[in-house]
């Protein structure tokens, strides 16, 4: 039975500890969830478990042929794609162009004779003579058009190379495959197409996500990361949230009582420790020292509090979009032709609806809502907002909306300078800002904490209609529950962008959906539009090879 083991390991930056002499075994057939916040030490674990990355002591011993998802999108360009996914199976590849190179020669010697021969072997035993047709099927799955398959890297759109790295790593029947975020840049259809085909699969799986359905649909355990160790659940990731809770609530109620029973023990020894009852006072101090309580780390899990205000309400009648019209014209390495972002798109959004916005990658998602913020025109028809709307908005690109030469305080309290230091403050320390991180830098902050910042801002600014572009992208899992809770309790209006399908079922009470059929305005739940279009919408991304990406600006 082939398994990763992990003995030992301990790492380090400085004073931080992320784990301290884990030792841990991931067996064939499993499919674990690595989890923690941000700042675990998530990533780091994976590049140790891939050998990308040293520990400070300890070993790891992994599978030979062990497959990890690259994020190099630029390590192939002058390789056809099909090739690229080749050469995830890294002893299939290095046959198969030693046989070229002994092919390509003039006169072939008795040795290399040999060495063909050797080779051919080598192929058949790595199921070679199958593996374009394997990488081709792999590629449409992930949403490659087969047009794209002879390109070279360098003729492909970016957010269909990732996906192309992705199909590298699950080629070629690997015995361990690590994925960190496999899930990054694919739309809905084309996760549930992986999520499939890692159930399927039967080595070692470890992956990190912060799709918290994706885990609940493939994981069969849970390593999460936490009191600088890694402890084993098995289940999927809600079923580790609650046997985790319960372990540590199990251990603080025990605790409470054991310090009950010591306070009562001491107040009997304080009483009567200088009188006549010795034996008894030696006999409740041996008591006491069995009752020590259980060694309780403080967990490094910590979930922002997200609070979604309305300052003043807009009227009834939010948005008025009439006769909507919006096409690009797609480059040659998009494959040409337009793509059509809505066509004679009518409706109406009153107050306090929750619209999700969802379709494949680079069907015009965020080009809706930069029109709907007034950054980019329609070709046709006009958008009208109602009376009194108020708009918070969080670009996908929302790093850009923070400049570089001011600190988080100063940003924060430009947008309302009646704010007190201390109520700035206050909403920091809700989104896990605390102690001095108000005065730094914006220019050094990571992709998460801008996403949280911008929620500070949006909590400070309490518009009554929200523009989200993909609001989770840099969040941890506590961090997008706390997103959901906040868009469910929120009584303004919300446009929201979002591949995690936990949180659209959970806020979402209409959907502005990119299908076979066009722009679709549909008035239900989630669950309600996959019962209706789920089969349409996945039929049509595998015909289209998952939609094509444009490059143009507000895609």
């Amino acid at each position: 039975m082939q398994s990763l083991q992990v003995n030992a390991v301990t790492k380090a930056y400085g004073s931080k500890k992320l784990f301290t002499d884990v030792s841990v075994s991931f067996t064939e057939g499993r499919r674990y969830g690595l989890t923690g916040p941000n700042g675990a030490g998530k990533s780091t674990f994976m590049k140790i478990l891939a050998g990308d990355l040293d520990p400070d002591s300890g070993v790891v011993s992994r599978a030979e042929k062990t497959s990890v998802l690259r994020q190099d999108q630029f390590a192939f360009e002058d390789n056809r794609v099909v090739d690229v996914v080749l050469m995830g199976n890294k002893k299939l590849w290095a046959a198969m162009q030693e046989k070229e190179v002994i092919l390509a020669k003039e006169n072939i010697s008795d040795d290399e004779g040999e060495r063909l021969g050797e080779l051919e072997g080598i192929i058949a035993e790595e199921d070679g003579y199958t593996a374009e047709p394997e990488a081709a099927s792999l590629l449409d799955g992930l949403g490659i058009p087969i047009g794209q398959h002879e390109r070279k890297m360098k003729e492909v759109a970016g957010g269909l190379k990732l996906r192309i790295l992705l199909a590298q790593a699950l080629f070629g029947k690997p015995e361990t495959l690590l994925l960190d975020e496999p899930t990054n840049n694919l739309d809905l259809d084309t996760i549930r197409w992986l999520e499939r085909f890692l159930c399927d699969y039967q080595g070692v799986l470890v992956t990190i996500s912060h799709d918290r359905h994706f885990l609940n649909q493939i994981c069969t355990h849970i390593a999460d990361i936490d009191y600088e160790t890694i402890i084993v659940y098995t289940g999927s990731y809600d079923e580790m949230v609650m046997a985790k809770s319960a372990v540590r609530g199990r251990v603080e109620q025990e605790n409470s009582e054991r310090q009950k029973k010591i306070t009562q023990l001491q107040e009997f020894v304080a009483k009567f420790g200088a009188g006549t009852r010795a034996s008894q006072v030696q006999s409740r101090k041996k008591q006491i020292e069995k009752l020590a309580l259980a060694d309780l780390k403080k967990s490094n899990i910590a979930r922002p509090f997200i609070h979604l205000q309305v300052k003043k309400p807009s009227g009834k009648q939010t948005l008025t979009i009439e006769d909507l019209g919006k096409s690009w014209d797609l480059s040659e390495r998009d494959g040409g032709g337009k793509l059509t972002v809505a066509k004679s798109f009518t409706t109406l959004v009153t107050k306090g609806e929750k619209v999700a916005i969802i379709g494949h990658n680079g069907v015009g998602k965020t080009t809706l809502c930069k029109m709907l913020m007034g950054e980019l025109p329609p070709d046709t028809g006009t958008i009208t907002w109602g009376h009194q709307v108020s708009l918070g908005y969080l670009a996908q690109d929302h790093r850009e909306s923070i400049p570089d030469d001011t600190t988080v305080n100063e940003w924060l309290h430009s947008f309302d300078h009646t704010a007190g230091l201390q109520d700035v403050r206050g909403l920091l320390g809700k989104m896990l800002f605390t102690g001095e991180e108000g005065l730094k830098p914006t220019h050094a902050l990571s992709g998460g904490e801008a996403v949280r910042l911008i929620f500070c801002k949006l909590m400070l600014t309490k518009d009554n209609v929200l523009i989200l572009d993909e609001p989770t992208n840099h969040l941890d899992l506590e961090s997008i529950v706390a997103l959901g809770d906040a868009l469910t309790r929120y009584e303004g209006t919300a446009f929201v962008v979002t591949h995690d399908r936990d949180l659209i079922a959970g806020f979402a009470t209409r959907l502005f959906a990119f299908t076979d059929e066009g722009l679709v305005d549909f008035r239900g739940s989630y669950d309600q539009f996959l019962e209706k279009h789920g089969e349409a919408a996945a039929a049509a991304a595998k015909a289209s090879g998952g939609g094509k990406k444009s490059q143009r600006p507000g895609k």
